[in-house]
């Protein structure tokens, strides 16, 4: 049997792939050497594999696999997703060398589906940021436009699936780090709900329940089956139980949906401007939307975006000094091995009085309680995934005089009183500004995916969110198989 090319692996997803190794096809070496091959011709140009693992990789596609996925050349997400004696970095120049004695309980999960992990993928430090450049490893580059941002925090895996590296890959999503990188790379990204997905053995929850690790795929099937692994069989370590479906979501994902009552805006929660392309892909969506046969209107939550913003900033500086923290116990890291955005953010957390923090969490219910007010009357809430096209890569980036700035008030010790003016709390709000559609979802809990249905002019991917109801994966599954259906995306291929 001749050796696999690229072009036939490219044709097919984790699911295709997974049927080859069964019917004995194609072995899982082969699958292996392909995806290896792929990544050696284009990671040189997208910096979205950072930590190889071939060796591991090979001794495992040698050996007796079983499972739904079994033989699938699979990457982790640089972050939550241990793999025992295998560094997780985090993004981070303080964690590089550290390994973790025990796998993740999803990458347990993911092995036990038979999947072959060859490599880490990329992120920002500790994923606080919508752009994969980390100090520690260098920028992520957007399969689609080399000068262009594939997002953050999943950055390297949303690239690395953009590219045909593998169809399939490991992300998480704790303020839309799998939604915004999907939606940059013309993928699929689905968060689950709060709780669906296990966050074991090291953690009850992420980001008090506001992070979740998931994937981001070419396909919906693939992302339906990935959530089948993760999520069907409940988690004895898990702080509460959470309702899973009968049927599997494999199968849910096939049905056609009923009509569906579907809300959208284009209205930034932070009023702040929206690009005319964003206003267009969700358009364009709602156009296809009625087409298909669903009630498509103007609606959104009556939920105060710039507070729930501030609220959301509150848990995400708080949980960035915690992590600070224990990287100085765990390894001895010192103050310079953090990047100096990533410490003024936990420095901010330090001016925060305990009430402040429990009554702006405690406000999280608020939201909530608004977003189910709005799916009592809506099935699902459509907005744009990103509030403009993908930035070009290091258009973010803090400027070097204020870097030093940065740096001189930590040293100075007086971020305190400087985290209390009105231009941090500018300077946040406008960080926010580029993505401020997705918190929504990590804050209340809910479903949320991305759906690559919008290119720009000059060919960038331009995604859309819908957001779910409790339990509303199924609804956002098969939707977005109607619409694969209807406006076919796998096939398109970055010429890289």
């Amino acid at each position: 049997m001749a050796a696999m090319r690229y072009d036939e692996y490219r044709r097919y997803d984790a699911v295709g792939l997974a049927g080859l190794v069964a019917r004995g096809e194609v072995s899982p070496a082969e699958l292996l050497e392909v995806a290896i091959r792929r990544t050696e011709d284009v990671n040189g140009r997208l910096n979205a594999i950072v930590h190889p693992m071939y060796d591991v990789a090979r001794t495992r596609a040698a050996s007796e696999l079983s499972g739904p996925f079994a033989g699938v050349p699979f990457l982790l997400k640089d972050l939550m997703q241990d793999y025992a004696g295998v560094p997780t970095g985090s993004g981070s120049r303080a964690l590089r060398h550290r390994s973790p004695a025990k796998h993740s309980e999803v990458v347990r999960r993911w092995l036990d589906a038979g999947l072959v992990v060859f490599g880490k993928t990329a992120t920002p430090e500790f994923g606080l940021k919508g752009v994969t450049e980390p100090d520690a490893t260098g920028p992520t580059r957007n399969p689609w436009s080399l000068d262009h941002t594939p997002g953050g925090s999943s950055g390297g895996s949303a690239a690395a699936v953009a590219a045909g590296v593998v169809p399939v890959a490991g992300a998480s999503d704790g303020g839309g780090s799998i939604r915004i990188p999907a939606a940059c790379c013309g993928i699929v990204g689905l968060k689950p709900g709060r709780g669906l997905v296990p966050a074991g053995p090291g953690h009850a929850e992420h980001l008090a329940g506001a992070a979740t690790d998931g994937v981001v795929s070419r396909t919906v099937r693939d992302t339906a089956a990935m959530l089948d692994v993760l999520a069907r069989t409940p988690d004895p370590g898990a702080p509460y139980p959470v309702a899973v479906p009968a049927t599997s979501y494999v199968e849910l994902a096939r049905r056609t949906p009923p009509r569906l009552r579907i809300g959208f805006t284009t209205r930034s929660p932070l009023g702040t401007p929206v690009h005319a392309d964003a206003v267009a892909a969700v358009d364009h969506a709602a156009t296809l939307l009625g087409k298909l046969g669903h009630d498509v209107e103007p609606a959104e939550p009556g939920i105060d975006g710039v507070a729930l913003a501030r609220d959301f900033m509150t848990m995400w500086s708080a949980q960035t000094a915690v992590t600070i923290a224990a990287a100085k116990r765990d390894t001895g890291a010192r103050d310079r091995e953090f990047e100096v955005d990533t410490r003024l953010l936990a420095a901010s957390a330090h001016s925060v009085r305990a009430v402040e923090h429990a009554e702006a969490r405690a406000r999280w219910n608020d939201y909530t309680r608004a977003l189910a007010d709005f799916h009592d009357r809506y099935d699902l809430l459509l907005t744009p995934a990103l509030a403009r096209p993908p930035v070009r890569v290091g258009e973010l980036a803090t400027p070097p005089l204020l870097r030093l700035g940065g740096e001189l008030l930590l040293r100075l010790r007086l971020t305190g009183p400087f985290t209390k003016t009105r231009l941090w709390n500018d300077q946040v709000l406008a960080n926010l500004a580029p993505v401020p559609f997705t918190q929504l979802a990590n804050i209340t809990g809910r479903p949320a995916m991305s759906v690559p249905l919008y290119r720009t002019a000059s060919g960038l991917p331009l995604g859309v969110q819908f957001v779910g109801g409790l339990g509303g994966e199924a609804t956002l599954l098969a939707l977005a198989t109607q619409l694969e259906e209807e406006f076919p995306w796998a096939d398109a291929e970055p010429d890289l």
